[in-house]
């Protein structure tokens, strides 16, 4: 838009779209913006013809994000950060933070491990800042992070871009989750041959050849894989009731077991550790929001008991 259409131009519209794109809705968008749903739906009139676009789409579910809602949605998300962060100058410190949200990238098996504590951390480091959990992996998280759909990542590598910063908080390693009544009495470990003769749950984002699947075809060995899943979350009801088990990353076996009384076992196949890394884009410190979360997620992180390095004692 040129200097005329701004100064004819209610900005507040920005705050609509802002608010309809992340709700996914009018009615929700209504209640976060505190105005009836009919103002949200005026402004969304407003908002159509001011891009020539239909913006949103009705589904079953809400309104989905046209191709060109999806173009704004980062380049409004920045202007309206910026007008944040030129008011939290006004009020400094927490007081600053009331209303803010920092968006957090990472997969359910950090989410699991590490998120009542990162809200703990949050809301101590920065009270009023809210934390969005938005689930992503190693293979999306950078462009996550590059399309400013998220501020912050937590991934097991993938952080590789010239506009990006990471810095590694340790290494992940692999432990089993069975329930405990497929063991026989007194056992806390499993044999390879255990492990390979019972059926396993895979999780992964697709397919059923998982690392475990390569580093026992490398040893000539194989395994059955009787279920796939795309959430470690999934594992504490899949298991139940069965002799199945499943290998994950030991920071989610932990959590899971701590809570639905499945029984951690250490794999008993060498399994490869890998970076834990958190990531940001190296403009983004520049808000004082993401700014604070970050130094809060960090100190979290490396306070976390991963792995040993190899050779450490």
């Amino acid at each position: 838009m040129n200097q005329i259409d701004i100064e004819s131009t209610d900005l507040n519209l920005l705050k609509v779209f802002e608010a309809i794109y992340d709700e996914g809705g009018a009615g929700r968008a209504a209640l976060r913006l505190g105005v009836t749903q009919s103002a949200v739906s005026a402004a969304l009139a407003r908002l159509r013809a001011l891009y020539a676009d239909p913006l949103f789409v009705r589904t079953g579910r809400g309104l989905s994000p046209s191709l060109r809602a999806r173009e704004l949605r980062p380049i409004i998300g920045e202007a309206l950060d910026k007008c944040r962060q030129s008011l939290s100058l006004a009020r400094p410190g927490p007081a600053g933070f009331a209303g803010r949200s920092v968006t957090l990238g990472l997969s359910d098996d950090f989410e699991i491990a590490l998120g009542r504590e990162a809200i703990a951390a949050l809301a101590e480091a920065a009270p009023g800042l809210r934390l969005i959990f938005r689930q992503t992996h190693s293979r999306l998280a950078a462009d996550m992070l590059m399309a400013r759909d998220v501020d912050l990542v937590i991934a097991s590598g993938g952080l590789i871009a010239p506009a990006l910063q990471r810095v590694t908080v340790g290494q992940g390693d692999y432990a089993c989750l069975v329930d405990p009544a497929s063991l026989a009495p007194g056992q806390d470990a499993l044999s390879v041959e255990d492990f390979t003769r019972r059926a396993h749950v895979l999780v992964s984002s697709g397919g059923f050849i998982g690392v475990v699947d390569e580093v026992l075809h490398a040893q000539g060995l194989t395994r059955r894989v009787l279920a796939a899943t795309t959430h470690f979350a999934a594992l504490a009801f899949l298991l139940r009731g069965g002799d199945a088990l499943a290998t994950l990353p030991t920071h989610a076996a932990r959590g899971l077991a701590a809570v639905t009384g499945l029984r951690l076992l250490p794999c008993p196949v060498a399994m490869p550790r890998y970076a834990i890394e958190m990531g940001w884009r190296a403009d983004a410190l520049r808000d004082e929001a993401v700014a604070v979360a970050r130094l809060s997620l960090l100190g979290l992180l490396q306070g976390y008991g991963w792995a040993a390095a190899p050779g450490a004692r």
